[in-house]
């Protein structure tokens, strides 16, 4: 995938700039690959840097509410200072090293209502920076989350919507400033005890802490109120495990009134902790793809966020109000409520109204 952009700042006869995708398409932990081709124009100009930015949609509370807000959370320079003769051609590789906990936007090949990613390059000349055009990424799940995903599926939960929200979990540590939402309507068996379930993975090379906040409802006598559970497992058992039977067995755990105080809930028997000695992904999954050569010396590593500490919430502790600016073809019918209303075919139309 491709996007092109005339650098504004220079005008008729500046640089162009060429971004594209070895393929859109990647993994949690795995890389994204392409090249940044430029062309120059027809003066010499000295460019400062080019650099790369995975860009988002997280809901951010300011002021009382919630309000939509689109910021990189991983910034990748590809070039430093350097000069760019007239008509001259360059073709920069890069590789983007995926966040473990990049959320998921692509389910069973279909994108996930609600979820939007691209990719945005920078270019700055004369202190003159010019952005260009989304170009699309779809992050698929990595099998753990698969199966899960499946397993709520299999068991009747209906998909509601997903987004992301800016904030921390509280007791689990996260890498990014947000995290990701999946939300679920009940299925009828559930549906007098739960209004809702959204379900988060926070992964690792090691492991998947999963998160699930129950929206109960309340009796006759008693108001409705949240429980939440929190779940670590391996990715080594993602195809050895009765993942319907375990899923089953979280929510009964929530639905159960003896068990459902508000906290975190207990995994099940074996189902705790990752396996010993493993620490590597499945193959496949998080490996660059062999020959690719590294970024260029100083360049290539991930931005860093500041941990704020914890929040008396539970699900999201908030950092403050800087980052304002900032399917599945599968048997059985598991794609449906899944997928996305309408195609998005740009992906700037899903940023539209929110670009700066």
């Amino acid at each position: 995938m491709v996007f092109k952009k005339l650098l504004g700042a220079l005008g008729v006869g500046g640089p162009s700039v060429d971004t594209v995708l070895s393929n859109p398409s990647t993994y949690p932990g795995a890389p994204l690959t392409g090249n940044v081709n430029i062309v120059g124009g027809t003066q010499d100009v000295d460019i400062e840097h080019i650099t790369l930015g995975l860009v988002t949609r997280m809901e951010v509370e300011a002021g009382g509410g919630d309000h939509s807000a689109v910021a990189d959370f991983l910034r990748l320079p590809v070039s430093g200072p350097m000069r760019l003769t007239t008509g001259q051609k360059l073709s920069i590789p890069f590789r983007i090293d995926m966040p473990w906990e990049t959320p998921i936007t692509t389910v069973y090949g279909q994108t996930l209502r609600g979820m939007v990613m691209g990719v945005r390059t920078e270019l700055a000349i004369a202190r003159a920076i010019d952005k260009g055009d989304l170009d699309a990424v779809h992050v698929h799940p990595l099998p753990i989350h698969q199966r899960i995903l499946d397993a709520f599926a299999q068991l009747g939960f209906r998909f509601k919507s997903a987004d992301l929200e800016y904030g921390q979990i509280y007791g689990v540590h996260q890498t990014l400033p947000f995290y990701q939402e999946i939300e679920y309507y009940p299925p009828q068996q559930y549906a007098h005890a739960i209004n809702e379930v959204e379900l988060t993975f926070v992964t690792s090379p090691h492991q998947v802490e999963v998160v699930l906040e129950f929206d109960k409802r309340g009796g006759l006598f008693t108001q409705g109120h949240d429980t939440y559970g929190r779940y670590t497992v391996s990715h080594a058992d993602a195809d050895t495990t009765d993942w319907r039977q375990v899923v089953d067995g979280w929510v009964r755990q929530s639905v159960d009134k003896r068990k459902s105080m508000p906290g975190f809930g207990q995994p099940q028997p074996g189902y705790g902790h990752p396996q010993q000695g493993y620490g590597h992904p499945q193959p496949g999954y998080g490996h660059p793809q062999p020959g690719y050569g590294h970024p260029q010396p100083g360049y290539g590593h991930h931005g860093h966020y500041r941990q704020q500490g914890h929040h008396g919430h539970y699900r999201r502790g908030h950092h403050g109000s800087g980052m304002g600016g900032a399917a599945m073809g599968i048997a059985g019918g598991l794609a449906a409520g899944y997928l996305a209303g309408e195609a998005i075919d740009e992906i700037g139309d899903a940023f539209e109204g929110f670009e700066e």
